[in-house]
Order: C-alpha cells, then structure tokens, then sequence
C-alpha cells in the first residue's frame, strides 16, 4: 500500500505522498533529530580539551585518518540521518568562520538538545524553549563582550599562548611551542592594518606538506615556494635579484584545434619543418629575453628545444606550475600573469631577492625570497610519516585561525571552562528577572554551557561534580578569569597560566551550538522520499 496522509471523504482515503515516502512527525520527529545530534556530541565529547583522545577513522577504501580535530571527524564521517548532516554544515560555518572551536560548537549544540528533551517531557513547548535559548544567547554574547580583555597586535608573548591554547589538545608533541611561534610570526607578517583596525588573510600564508625529516624542521619562508624543479640541468639553480617571468600561456608548439594532414614528399620538407618550429620557439624565448628576465614561471608546458635556448640564455625556467601557486608568486612578486607572450612587457616582470632550487628530503623544490610584497609567506610542514604531516596541518590551520581572530578582534578570554563560568554566573541572575517558563529554558542554556567546564573536567579524570562546585565558587568570589588546571584538577586563574583564547572562537561556537539547537527543536515534521536505486545498492556493499 502506499504511503502517505490519509484523509477520508465519503469513505474514500486520499493519498498524497509518493509510494516509499517515509514521514515522521511531533513528538517522534523531534525526538528523533535530538538523539541523532547527541549522538554526534558524544561521539566529539572524549576528543575535548587537552587531555582529549584521538579517533580512528578508517574510510570505504582502507584509508587511515587518526585525529581529533573536530572539522576532520564530522568530515570524514558518512553521517546517513538528515539532521545529523545539518549539524556538519553548521559545524563546518563555525571552522569557516573561527577557524576553531568546532568540538565546543557541536558539544554546545548537544547539550541544549539534551536539556530541551526534559523541557519537552513536561509539556513545555518548543517555542518558548526556543525563545529562552535566543534570549540566554544575546545575554551571554554581551557578557563575553564585556569581561573580554583588549590585545595588542604587537604583544607577542600573549599571541604565542593563544597559539599554543589552541595546540593543547593536537598532536603536535614537543613542537608545540615551535609551532606556535611559527603561527606567530605568519599572522603578523600578512596582517593589514585598514582603517584603524587589522586585518589577516589567511590564505596570503601558503602552507606545503612534506614528509620526510621532524616536525621542527618545519619552516617560515618570507616568500613562496613551489613543489616544483628547474626543468633543465644547464640552468641556473640559483638566481639573485631576479626578474620572474609569470606565464599562462605554454613555450611549445602548440597543436592546432582542427585536424590537420600535412604531405610530406622529402627529408629537406621535415627538415624545414623542424627548423621552422625551433624557430618560432626561439624568437618566443627571444621575446621573453629582451624583457631582462632571468626566471620563467609558466603554468603549461615547455618545449625541451624551448628549455635548450633558456638554458642557453642562463635563465631559470619552472613548467606546470598549479594555478593557485601562480597567482600567489603573482601576489607576492608584483608580476602580472601573461597570456600571450607577444605582449610580454618589462613591466610584466615581478621581482624577488632570491630565486633557488633547494633539496626538501627526497625531492626538489624552488624558493622565492625577498619579494615586493612581504604579505605573502609560506609554512613548509615537516614530519616523520604522512600522517603526521596531515594532522600537523591541521593543527597549525587551528593555531593560525586562533591568532588571526585574536588580531582582527582586539579581544581575548581565558580558556579552561573559565570564561563558561563567568557566562553561567551572570545568566543565574538574569534568570531570576525572567517570568514564566522561559526561565526554565535559560536555566537549561546554563546547565548546557556549564557541561562544557564538565567536559573538560571529565576527560582529564576529575570528579566532575566536585570541579563543578569549586568553579561556581571562584566565580562567585568575584575570580572572572578562574578556570580548570586539567594537569593538577585545581582552579586556578587561567589569564596567569596562560591558557587564552580569542573572543572570536567562543562567541561563534555559542552561537552556532544555540542555532544548530533552535533549528532542530523547531522541525516537527520530516518527510523522507524514496532512495534511488543506485543508493540502495551502494548502501547494501
């Protein structure tokens, strides 16, 4: 029979949902999204905080991930329930938006959900849950404004533990000091100060992985650098003040976009061909020559007889070079990119100090220093094994993300379950200035920013409970800044241990948790339609 609403008339049912249409709705339906969210938050709960565990994820072909950064996990995961892939969409704006505090996002968002499901159970509607959520939200985003302490872009010290805030809980080991001082000084490197206030554009850091070698053989490069290597041996492998050429365009033949037959009735006609073509070639290297460069950067092909007449001009010359690589050196050297090498100008040109072909473990690669514009660096990560080099960027992509929030913000709080408590302290008294049973749901929102401190607390083997109580203490001795030492299970000031971390991230994981609940709690209806064939089968393999 098939699915659907059935309405009788005159004894007659009427069918309006296609035949295979899967349709959950009230209570079942937001029951349903609730513990398909928790399931997520949990799964992401044990990898919080610096004492957090690492996940195994192994993907349809064999192909290991070992991680706990929050973006990767819900990435790599191949979530089937609807509402657990918009807790990832939500979760990769948060990743987008901070660059961190996606596990906080989606530990948030699960606690909410879990709070509201008591809600629900005594017969309070989910508007008026959803309401107390938004306004609970808009009060603590005016708390965390107000206790957040300024920053300055030139207090390094403060930069580096923000940095290595974010590093506690990777699995960077002994380097995390080195890369935070990395994180550092890429950040104040491209940071733009516009209108008074300082902006950082993380994608001006070019960031190359490389396995082979430590992860303190990590580099800062104030430059660029190509996965690439000279294409002729009688090059210069090394080229001071150089005059980049940057190509879109190809220094070989090239076919025609017609099918062509050409008759050929004697040596001499090959011969003349071959001539021909040598030459077009050597007037095109002729043409770049005369603009005084020295180094050619295309992103198409180079012809061995077009590499013999660079050679032989002692210019540098790297082919098939990514489209990405090409605007940054583009960027970076003040060179424009050329399309037609007819129109070749000494204008054209970009420039850089140095311009070096250099041994990276097993392979080559060409370093560009000392260009006009100092904005754009470059992260070569190091690492033993593969694997190692992937979560070392991911990472490093945190620390950064942490540094650039706390530069273009000017605002930082403690980390620890700190700034949670102050929230959770000021939200106690705004709930008594709340009539009805929308303070219920304020009370919830505290209990569901306050398992984020229990967390913590919880995965460093603590008695969460014992912690809990101290906490409130602290805070309610009027110690904004007092926190969870996970090391000692003490409370102490987390501003003087140094465990910082930009206003940004913990605003945006708030929000985004309190969206990713209200949005859940609002859908009482979910109608499915049938799966293709094709998933049917690719979900029985």
């Amino acid at each position: 029979m098939a699915a659907g609403i059935p309405m009788e008339t005159m004894g007659v049912p009427v069918i309006i949902l296609k035949e295979g249409t899967q349709r959950s709705y009230g209570r079942e339906a937001v029951r349903s999204n609730i513990m398909a969210v928790r399931a997520i938050a949990e799964i992401l709960k044990t990898t919080y905080g610096p004492k957090g565990m690492d996940k195994m994820l192994v993907d349809s072909l064999g192909d290991i991930t070992i991680t706990n950064d929050g973006a990767t996990i819900l990435d790599k995961i191949d979530f089937q329930h609807p509402a657990a892939k918009m807790l990832v969409q939500i979760a990769k704006g948060q990743d987008e938006e901070a660059g961190d505090g996606t596990k906080t996002s989606v530990i948030f968002a699960g606690e909410l959900l879990r709070e509201a499901e008591k809600l629900l159970a005594q017969n309070i509607h989910p508007t008026i849950i959803v309401e107390g959520y938004k306004d609970a939200l808009e009060k603590a985003l005016e708390v965390i404004n107000n206790i957040a302490e300024p920053i300055d872009i030139n207090d390094k010290e403060v930069l580096k533990k923000i940095a290595m805030t974010s590093l506690s809980s990777k699995a960077v080991g002994e380097a995390r000091e080195y890369f935070a001082e990395l994180a550092v000084e890429a950040v104040k490197a491209i940071a733009e100060e516009r209108d008074g206030k300082w902006y950082v554009d993380l994608n001006n850091i070019q960031i190359i992985k490389k396995h082979g070698g430590s992860l303190t053989d990590t580099m800062l490069v104030k430059g660029v650098v190509i996965d690439k290597e000279v294409v002729h041996p009688d090059m210069p492998r090394r080229v001071k003040d150089a005059k980049i050429a940057v190509l879109d365009a190809p220094l070989e033949i090239e076919k025609p976009e017609i099918d062509l037959e050409i008759s050929i009735t004697s040596p001499d006609l090959v011969k003349k061909l071959l001539e021909k073509q040598e030459k077009i070639l050597q007037e095109k290297v002729e043409r770049i020559a005369a603009t005084g460069a020295n180094v050619v950067i295309t992103q198409k092909g180079i012809d061995e007889v077009a590499q013999h007449f660079l050679a032989k001009k002692g210019i540098m010359a790297v082919r098939r070079v990514k489209r990405s690589d090409i605007e940054k050196i583009a960027r970076a050297t003040g060179a424009k990119i050329v399309t037609n090498i007819e129109d070749i100008s000494p204008e054209d040109l970009g420039y850089a100090e140095l311009v070096e072909e250099r041994r990276v473990g097993e392979d080559k690669m060409i370093f560009i220093e000392g260009a006009r514009n100092p904005k754009s660096v470059t992260i070569l990560i190091r690492a033993g094994f593969e694997r190692l080099v992937e979560e070392a960027h991911r990472a490093l992509h945190d620390a950064l993300s942490a540094v650039a929030d706390a530069v273009m913000d000017g605002k930082i709080v403690a980390g620890g379950g700190a700034a949670e408590a102050e929230i959770a302290k000021h939200l106690r008294e705004y709930a008594k200035t709340v009539a009805g049973k929308k303070s219920l749901a304020i009370e919830s929102f505290i209990r569901a920013v306050e398992a984020l401190p229990q967390t913590l607390a919880y995965n460093a083997g603590l008695d969460t409970i014992d912690v809990l109580m101290r906490l409130r203490s602290a805070h309610e001795a009027g110690k904004k800044w007092a926190g969870i030492d996970v090391d000692t299970g003490e409370i102490v000031d987390m501003m003087e241990k140094g465990v910082i971390e930009p206003m940004r991230v913990k605003a945006n994981a708030l929000k985004a948790g309190t969206e990713a609940a209200t949005l859940i709690l609002r859908i009482d209806d979910v109608i499915a339609a049938r799966r293709s064939k094709e998933e049917e089968k690719g979900s029985k393999k």
